[in-house]
């Protein structure tokens, strides 16, 4: 085994609910420093509220993942919304060099289709304005209805092992494109406005 994986090796943060804690990262990233924060039941406020874990994780790169569950507690579209942004612009700020990559919410029962919808709109649009990159899971993960692909969870919700290998065979290529993006040098000042979710898209 040679060591040239050493110059390569990142200290990557999972950041989630269930879906993300459920993952075996460490095993399908061994050349990486892995730390999985995925906690079952976990919401947008609970990620929000442990902020400082991430943080002292001087993580390489976050991924991130969370949503689901606010939709489950019936939160609306703008609460969660608002907790992803302040979430990641904390996360900027603090951790300035690292790399974001921050996932659209799966789809799950039918039910939760138009606000899952909803709420990856506004994701995707506020991620490059923290320089994070989106990576969209929904065309691999939905039926044309909206619901999970019920190849991918057997209870429309949680993945299965197939559900996991198609978010790997996403989740690599998005890798390899953030680690071509040049890390942050340099805090940026974000001018967040509270009404950022209002405004007309």
């Amino acid at each position: 085994m040679s060591h040239t994986h050493n110059q390569t090796s990142h200290t990557i943060v999972c950041v989630g609910d269930s879906l993300m804690e459920a993952g075996s990262w460490a095993e399908w990233f061994p050349e990486h420093t892995v730390i999985n924060q995925g906690v079952s039941g976990a919401t947008t406020a609970d990620v929000l509220n442990n902020v400082d874990m991430i943080v002292d994780a001087r993580p390489d790169e976050i991924l991130l993942m969370i949503g689901t569950n606010d939709l489950g507690t019936r939160r609306t579209v703008e609460h969660l919304v608002r907790n992803v942004q302040s979430l990641m612009v904390q996360l900027r700020r603090e951790v300035p060099g690292a790399r974001m990559l921050l996932h659209s919410i799966l789809p799950r029962g039918r039910d939760f289709a138009r606000p899952i919808r909803e709420a990856n709109i506004h994701l995707r649009q506020f991620a490059a304005t923290v320089h994070a990159q989106y990576l969209d899971l929904w065309p691999a993960f939905a039926t044309e209805d909206g619901q999970i692909d019920p190849r991918f969870s057997d209870d429309a919700l949680h993945l299965n092992a197939a559900g996991y290998e198609a978010w790997l065979a996403e989740l690599r290529p998005a890798l390899e494109r953030l680690r071509d993006e040049p890390p942050m040098s340099r805090p940026i000042q974000i001018i967040a406005s509270r009404d950022e979710y209002s405004r007309p898209s």
